[in-house]
This record gives structure tokens, C-alpha cells and sequence, in this order.
């Protein structure tokens, strides 16, 4: 009775209905059972998570610090009921109110004064419920969260979500703590429609041959539409109206026979303008008053995924079905190289990421002449306005759905869900220009996931995007065979390092690669107690912020290799700088060489680019929240259209021992360059030796250059490092420096490692 008593108590306290915009207050209460009711309530933030209204209202301290992620475990199991209450708005005959919601993680139920009237498992199908027919006078609506859904048979990892369509990332990664959200994580409202609206519109077309015509289609769908008057515009970048379409609704609309001459195409950010018309489709009655108008932004382009230079002349020994899969990017008849990296979850708890930070991180990826992101399948499907920026800046956006890691099951249940969710998916994608690819998941075809391309799922994504979507590509998961995934240190177990599995990696693309970084010291100072901050030690929060036993080994600190390299660091200081500098130097080996093995090569994308919470080692380019490494910068200088580049074989070199490195020319452009000289040269201190000097002259577009090899017999160098240095005559944008380990006779009396031949 004293909990029943306090639920009416909070009910007619609660302030409601908010007149203009129809938001709603909402509080929060957890219980043991779907049938037991919460014994108390809290200020609940929509969007936003579970997890966060506790953790705030029970003071729980911060998650980022130390372990404290783990006192948030027993959140997982618990029921939750979202409740708010508001008066029965007044509505005109013609109108009807709707609860909708763009994300609940992951099933709910919607119960309206007291009586469910809608149930659903899926976390990325928007929720259209109407009220209209069950309120009263003063309205209860409640919604309640199951708890997290997992195997419980299962180890306490990523295989507990194998059965659902929920981001597994949340279960725990090498770079991610288990903290599984929970609750309403997007767009939540009450909207007043009329009774006839428009539920979805959607601008399709195909480019003729010579992209001098569009083929225009337009779906829409819509309740009691049938006889109203719809106006569809097509209006330039300009605001300069270039089509007008008008007619009679239907409940689904199908309009075709419109023809656009010569659109502006949209082109990734480094090969043109990424321009977007402004679709305007309005509902009107039948005296020509406007009901609702539905507003987006066009794109026209034509994406290919095309075989690779030289990939049908592969061993051709039988029994063979196929060559390697294509994994060429071909955007308006143009190949493209994919420039980019993985992007993940920016934050554990999806339902607190804004606009502006997603905007910020997309205009840090620009800056670093990134053209592509892969959207990872372990994590989630993004907000719209993530896409609508990608959109704008001229971003191509590979998008997997969330399977991940994982061997999904072929039964009926999960497919209804799956399909249920890439259905919505696929529908609410397929409208940007920045989509260019479609993917089943993550490493579906290893041996830790173990499905094939005759698993159930994956033939079902395949249908359905074909269905939707079918002038964009799909692939069923990444790596297939041909494409690299790893590796993800700088020196593996074998003692090769990341420069020597370059030179012989043959691949047609590399969809996954790292190198771990620590992160700055003020990011540590934030995350590790200061006790524990030097010496990093196992079983301390450097092991919870993933420094060690994260992935294999003492992976991502990686000590004896930093040891190996520099010897034991005196200071924190220190060895952030020195791990830093083998993050900067890796990543500038893999992607450059990346694009010296173009045209087979066609695709360099580094895991990772982002990541959910404060890492004290990972192979991110961005700590969180959004704070750049010194590996950024190098991936930025790495990946600009032109630039002069070394081909290093590795990054430990003794005195005495003959350095070499080859000149290279890199043109992704689409604009011949002309060099006239180009020169080599080895920096230590104030000590200068010139290798060699280059006269190129012109180089094709979209075309790399092979130059000749600069030695030097190492002398005595004055410091422990020296600085390879490549300058372009009259054009200093196109230089570019790396920075290399120098052992000298006398500290290599001390030096136990090997001295590797690889001329």
C-alpha cells in the first residue's frame, strides 16, 4: 500500500503535457520481475540510459574511473518502467495523438492507463503508437525495458548476444568495458497528426550510362492518404526549383516517369562536390491546404564495388569457383581509393551522443583526408544526424549491421527480429548520399563466428538490401577472402615488425589494422588512480582501461616491446611518448604502403578511429571523448592525395649497418602532378646526410610513382633517433618525415636483438 500510495503521490506531481512541443517529464523506477512494480521512482533524462538516471540519482561515481564501470554490473538484470503522465490535449475531429519514439534498448512493452497496446524487440525500428482511441481525461503511460538479453548459458562475453540484435560491443571488448546500455536512447515525444499523414517518402533514381540523366522514382506511404493531394519540388543547392511534381495521394504512392537533366553529382569530399538537392513532398487536402511537408536532401551518385587491377590474374589453379571478391570503389565511373578508418560507438551509452559530436569527430576525419568510414557491426546503427552530416562533408559511409564476432542462429525467432530491424534500417539509410556500402557484419566467416554465405541471416540481409536498396553494393561480412584484417601491434610475437608484414602483404584491401598509442597524460590522470599511474602494472586499472590482457598478451601497452626499443622509461612522461611514436610511425608504414600496392590495393582502413570511453592504451586516432593523438597527424599527413613517401623496411637501424628507403610518389588525385625534384635526406641533431636526389617530373593522375632507393652506411649519430626526411623542390605540402631508432656501437653492446637483414 505505502508504494502504491507513493506512485499516485509522484503521478499527480508529475508535471505533463507540454503544450507547444509535446515533450514529456519522465521518471524512472527499477524491480526484480516483470510483475513487481518499483518501490520507488527517479528523475529519468530522455534520451539517455538506465544505467545513467541511476548512477546519478544513487550518486554511483564515475564510470570512466578505475573500475567503478563494474559497480554498474548488476544493472543488467533488472526490469525498468519509464512513467509520465499528461492531460488529454484538445484535438480537432481530423486529429489524432501519437506516442513516437526513434530508439527503446532493447524490448519493451507500452502499457497506456494501465492496458498494453504495444510490444516490440529491437532497439533501431522507430515506435509509432496511436493514443488517441484509449485516453482519458488524465493519462498514465508507461513503458517497461526488459532486461538485458543474454545467453545465460554462455561465458560472460560477446557470445550472450549472439542471439539478438542488440551491438555486442557492449558485452564486453578489448577496448570497451561491459556496461550493456538499457532504455530509451533516442527521439521520444508525443506528436499531434492529422488523421491522414505521411509515414515515409522516399526519393529513388538511377543515373543513366553517361550520368547525364536521372531516372527519378518517388515511394511515399501513408496513412488514410487515399484522395488528398500531394506536391512534390526538387530544388537545387541554390534553393532554384529544378523539378515540381504534383498529383493524387494513395495510402503507397508510386511516382515514376521524372527525369532530372544533367544533375550535379555528389562526389566524396577529395574528388568533388558532395552536392545535395532539397526534396520537398507535401500532403494537401482536397482544398489545397497544406497537412504535413516532408523535407530531405538528395545526392545523386552511382557506387560500384568493382575487381581490382589485376585481381582476375590471381592463381587460376582448379578446383576454383571464383577469383578474390571486388573491393574497388567505383563512384561516378571513377575508382576510388578508400582512405579512412572504423568508426565505433563514441560513447558507451548511445543515447547521450549529440549532434555536435558526431559533427566534431566527422570534421576531424575530414581534416585528416579521410573519404570513408566502415561503421563497425559490433556497434550500433547511428543517429540520423550522423548520416546527415556524412551527407554535407562528403563522407562514403560502409554501413554493417550489428552482427559481430558471433555464429547468429538460423531460427525463425531471431530472423523475424533481424528482419524486422534491417527492414527499418535499410529503409532509413538507403535516403543518403553518403550510403555506399552494405555489409552482414564483422568477421562472420572466422572461425570465432563460424557462419558461412549460406547462413540464414546473412542470405536474409542479402535479400532484403537487393530488395530496398539494390544499386548499392553488399558485401555478406568483412575480411572476405583478399582483404586484410591485422594486424594490430607494431611488432608481433615472431619479432617482425609492422614494416616487414607490409612489404609482403598482398591484398586487395585492408579493412582492419592498429597499432595501440597510450593516451595523453592528462586522459590518464583522469582514468587511473595516482598510486597506480607509474609503473603501469597488470591488475590495476591500466588492466581495466585495456594496457594489458586486453587482446593477446600485454596487448595494448605492449611493455617488452617498448622496453625492447627504448629500455626501461624513468618517467609516465616518457613512455607515452615513446608508445605514441611507434602508433605514429606503424600507421604511416601501413597506410602508405597501402597505397604503393595500388591499383591491386584499393582500400586502407585503420581500427580504429574513435572510441566509447577513456582508453589508457588503444589503437584509436582519437581519445575520448575527442581528443587527437600524435598518430592522427600522422594518419592525416599519410593519407593526403599527393604527397612524396619512403618505403622503410624497418624501424631499428645499427651503426655501421648500409639504410636504404625507396622514393615513392603517391596520386590519388584525379589531377596529373608535375615534380621536378624531389630529394632524401637522413637528420640527427645538427649531423645532415644527404641520400639521393630524384628528377621525376610529370606523374599521371590517380597514379603512383616509383623513384630509386637512397643508401648511406650508417655512421655514429649523435642521438638514439634520426629523422628520414623526403622534400619536394617548391612545394613543402608534399613532404614528408619519419622518425627511426638508432643504435650505435656502444649501446649495442647491451642490445640483445636481433640485427635484421632485409635488403
Amino acid at each position: 500500500m505505502k508504494a502504491f500510495l507513493s506512485i499516485i503521490l509522484f503521478l499527480f506531481s508529475c508535471t505533463i503535457y507540454a503544450e507547444n512541443n509535446h515533450e514529456l517529464t519522465w521518471k524512472l523506477g527499477y524491480s526484480n520481475t516483470k510483475e513487481e512494480a518499483p518501490v520507488n521512482y527517479m528523475p529519468a533524462s530522455v534520451p539517455g540510459a538506465v544505467q545513467l538516471d541511476i548512477a546519478r540519482y544513487e550518486k554511483y561515481p564515475p564510470y570512466i574511473f578505475a573500475d567503478n564501470f563494474k559497480q554498474y554490473s548488476w544493472m543488467e538484470d533488472k526490469f525498468y518502467t519509464y512513467i509520465t503522465t499528461f492531460k488529454k490535449p484538445y484535438l480537432n475531429p481530423a486529429e489524432r495523438l501519437f506516442f513516437y519514439s526513434k530508439g527503446i534498448d532493447y524490448q519493451c512493452e507500452i502499457i497506456f492507463n494501465n492496458e498494453k497496446i504495444f510490444e516490440q524487440e529491437g532497439m533501431f525500428t522507430y515506435i509509432n503508437v496511436d493514443l488517441t482511441d484509449h485516453m482519458k481525461d488524465d493519462n498514465v503511460l508507461k513503458i517497461l525495458v526488459f532486461p538485458a538479453p543474454k545467453r545465460f548459458s554462455l561465458p560472460v562475453d560477446r557470445t550472450q548476444a549472439s542471439n539478438v540484435v542488440k551491438p555486442p560491443v557492449s558485452y564486453q571488448w578489448d577496448w570497451h568495458p561491459r556496461l550493456i546500455p538499457l532504455g530509451i536512447w533516442d527521439e521520444t515525444r508525443l506528436e499531434v497528426r492529422n488523421r491522414s499523414y505521411i509515414e515515409d517518402v522516399y526519393v529513388n533514381y538511377e543515373l543513366s550510362a553517361d550520368y547525364r540523366k536521372s531516372e527519378i522514382t518517388i515511394l511515399a506511404s501513408g496513412k488514410e492518404t487515399a484522395g488528398k493531394i500531394y506536391d512534390w519540388e526538387l530544388s537545387d543547392a541554390h534553393g532554384n526549383k529544378v523539378l515540381h511534381v504534383k498529383g493524387e495521394m494513395k495510402d503507397n504512392l508510386t511516382v515514376k516517369g521524372i527525369s532530372l537533366d544533367n544533375p550535379n553529382l555528389w562526389w566524396p569530399h577529395d574528388q568533388g562536390t558532395s552536392y545535395l538537392y532539397l526534396s520537398t513532398f507535401t500532403l494537401l487536402d482536397e482544398s489545397g491546404n497544406e497537412i504535413q511537408k516532408v523535407t530531405q536532401k538528395v545526392g545523386f551518385k552511382r557506387v560500384r564495388l568493382v575487381m581490382n587491377e589485376g585481381a582476375w590474374t590471381e592463381n587460376s589453379s582448379f578446383p576454383k569457383s571464383r577469383s578474390v571478391p571486388p573491393a574497388q570503389f567505383e563512384i561516378n565511373g571513377r575508382k576510388i581509393f578508400a582512405k579512412g578508418s572504423n568508426w565505433v560507438n563514441p560513447e558507451i551509452f548511445p543515447g547521450i551522443i549529440t549532434k555536435e559530436r558526431y559533427q566534431g569527430l566527422i570534421d576531424l576525419a575530414v581534416g585528416a583526408n579521410m573519404n570513408i568510414f566502415r561503421i563497425w557491426g559490433g556497434g550500433i546503427i547511428n543517429k540520423e544526424s550522423f548520416f546527415d552530416y556524412c551527407d554535407e562533408k562528403g563522407m562514403v559511409v560502409w554501413q554493417e549491421f550489428p552482427l559481430a564476432c558471433n555464429d547468429y542462429p538460423d531460427d525463425a525467432h531471431y530472423l523475424s527480429i533481424l528482419k524486422l530491424e534491417a527492414t527499418s534500417i535499410i529503409k532509413r539509410l538507403r535516403k543518403h548520399a553518403s550510403l555506399g556500402l552494405w555489409c552482414g557484419g564483422n568477421e562472420l566467416f572466422n572461425s570465432w563466428s563460424g557462419m558461412t554465405d549460406q547462413s540464414l541471416a546473412l542470405r536474409l540481409l542479402n535479400s532484403l538490401c537487393f530488395e530496398f536498396n539494390p544499386l548499392i553494393p553488399f558485401n555478406p561480412t568483412s575480411p572476405l577472402m583478399g582483404m586484410g584484417h591485422g594486424n594490430y601491434v607494431f611488432r608481433s610475437a615472431d619479432g617482425e615488425e609492422v614494416f616487414q608484414e607490409m612489404k609482403r602483404a598482398h591484398y586487395t584491401a585492408y579493412t582492419e589494422f592498429g597499432i595501440p598509442g597510450m593516451s595523453p597524460i592528462e586522459v590518464l590522470k583522469q582514468i587511473i588512480p595516482e598510486n597506480e599511474l607509474f609503473p603501469p602494472q597488470p591488475k590495476t586499472a591500466w588492466e581495466d582501461h585495456h594496457a594489458f590482457g586486453a587482446w593477446m598478451g600485454n596487448t595494448w601497452l605492449c611493455p617488452e616491446i617498448l622496453e625492447d626499443y627504448f629500455g626501461k622509461p624513468s618517467s609516465l612522461e616518457e613512455l607515452v611518448k615513446q608508445s605514441q611514436l611507434l602508433q605514429c610511425e606503424g600507421y604511416k608504414a601501413i597506410f602508405e604502403e597501402a597505397r604503393r600496392q595500388k591499383p591491386y590495393c584499393a582500400m586502407a582502413l585503420n581500427w580504429c578511429y574513435d572510441e566509447p570511453w577513456p582508453a589508457a592504451v588503444n589503437n584509436s586516432l582519437i581519445v575520448y571523448p575527442a581528443v587527437c593523438k600524435p598518430a592522427y597527424y600522422a594518419v592525416k599527413n599519410s593519407c593526403r592525395p599527393f604527397l612524396a613517401s619512403a618505403g622503410i623496411s624497418k624501424f631499428r637501424w645499427h651503426e655501421g649497418e648500409e639504410f636504404f628507403a625507396d622514393l615513392w610518389l603517391l596520386n590519388d588525385s584525379y589531377e596529373a602532378k608535375n615534380v621536378k625534384t624531389v630529394t632524401m635526406k637522413l637528420v640527427s641533431g645538427n649531423q645532415i646526410f644527404d641520400l639521393i636526389t630524384w628528377h621525376p617530373a610529370n606523374i599521371k593522375d590517380n597514379t603512383n610513382m616509383a623513384g630509386p632507393t637512397g643508401r648511406l652506411k650508417l655512421p655514429h649519430l649523435n642521438q638514439t633517433q634520426f629523422q628520414l626526411v623526403v622534400e619536394v623542390e617548391g612545394h613543402p605540402e608534399y613532404n614528408s618525415e619519419y622518425t627511426l631508432k638508432f643504435v650505435s656501437n656502444i649501446s649495442a653492446e647491451n642490445d640483445k636483438s636481433p640485427v635484421l637483414n632485409i635488403n
